[in-house]
């Protein structure tokens, strides 16, 4: 079978790696094009094109990049119907993906298209669901809420389990004893704060800051910060002492070590509640107390990190625009810095979140769904 996968960011580019890789599996003679990345590669050959060539943050960037994306964007959707392929597999990215799948709908209407990962349609844009609708024949989703949601809205989503279950699961089952890390950097024996201030230069730059204005009020504990992947250490400079350890390409082995932890909201916040890891959560953005009357007002969710979208309740401390504050993270840290009943709280609805996300699997089942819907099987001796 022909498999064209489309992935516009790092992210994507793992996630579908993964993929090609079960599929290679379950169908051997399985043949490959995509837009990706470099972990794509290792599966498929060169991308079509690099998804760093479309690596723009921003409506400005977008916008002045406007002519290169839209370029891309038609290369991608002529390389597909030059190549007529079995199946056309999107993963995440949905504001280049979605468009891709409503002209390829328009001009192959017969060829599957299959979503791997859906935009956050319950917290906003929630009118995209009528492309997914028109144009994706079956959407694999990585938060156990979300069927529901895409059921209330008429279309059917499947569960396929969440790839940070999955990577934290494999980063466990190799990973070495906490004592080698704290060698590597010159840590002692106190306990570690970690800081994992966001992978993105406004966001690192914004809650960094504060974080580390709390951080001095932990004497009895050492920072360790986390660094973003492509992120200049000289971003990190101006707000950290030359004492305090940057890691970078280690957030799972700071996080298997870690006694309690700061996470601007994003994957991190979930990542860190598998490791088991006490955490606020911070996200620092413009306009203070009108971003936050802003999402209490038109948000669709009550809360904003995973950890607490996942349990339906409020496990982890959430501080954003307004209420992300040095005394407010103060308040919500200090009681997490001991074994006291709001750490072991935590601790258990960590336990429930674990619970509800399931075993790992996300690119197993996922592949194995695709791949059944194309009528390919294989036996437990190997045979299709």
């Amino acid at each position: 079978m022909k498999y064209f996968l489309v992935a516009g960011e790092a992210s994507g580019d793992l996630h579908a790696a993964n993929l090609m890789a079960v599929i290679k599996r379950k169908d051997p003679d399985a043949q490959f094009k995509f837009l990706g990345g470099d972990r794509m590669a290792e599966h498929g050959g060169e991308p079509i094109t690099h998804y760093r060539n479309m690596a723009y943050m921003g409506i400005i960037a977008v916008v002045m990049h406007a002519r290169s994306l839209m370029s891309i964007m038609n290369g991608c959707k002529k390389a597909i119907l030059d190549w007529e392929p079995d199946v056309l597999i999107l993963v995440d990215y949905a504001s280049f993906n979605l468009r891709v799948a409503a002209y390829i709908k328009r001009h192959r209407p017969n060829l599957p298209i299959h979503f791997y990962i859906a935009p956050k349609l319950w917290a906003w844009k929630t009118y995209r669901i009528r492309a997914f609708r028109r144009h994706i024949d079956a959407l694999y989703v990585i938060f156990p809420f979300e069927p529901a949601f895409f059921e209330k809205h008429a279309y059917k989503a499947l569960y396929v389990g969440n790839p940070s279950v999955d990577s934290v699961a494999a980063f466990k089952a190799v990973a070495s004893d906490a004592e080698v890390f704290r060698h590597q950097y010159g840590l002692d024996d106190r306990p570690i704060l970690a800081l994992l201030p966001g992978s993105r230069l406004a966001e690192i730059r914004s809650n960094l800051s504060v974080m580390m204005t709390v951080a001095a009020t932990c004497p009895d504990f050492q920072v360790v910060v986390a660094g973003a992947p492509g992120v200049n250490p000289e971003v990190y400079s101006p707000f950290l002492p030359a004492s305090t350890p940057l890691v970078f390409n280690a957030t799972y082995d700071l996080l298997k070590t870690a006694h309690v932890a700061m996470v601007t909201s994003g994957t991190a916040t979930l990542e860190t509640a598998l490791f088991g890891v006490p955490q606020v959560v911070c996200y620092a953005v413009k306009g203070g107390e009108a971003a936050n009357w802003a999402f209490d007002h038109f948000m669709k969710v009550p809360f904003f990190s995973l950890v607490n979208l996942i349990a339906g309740k409020a496990i982890v401390p959430e501080l954003m625009g307004g209420r992300l504050k040095v005394e407010n993270l103060t308040a919500a840290l200090k009681p997490l810095l001991t074994d006291t009943p709001e750490r072991s709280a935590m601790l258990d609805g960590y336990a429930t979140v674990q619970s509800l996300l399931g075993e790992p699997g996300a690119a197993d089942r996922t592949a194995k769904a695709i791949c059944s819907s194309l009528g390919i099987e294989r036996t437990p001796s190997g045979q299709r």
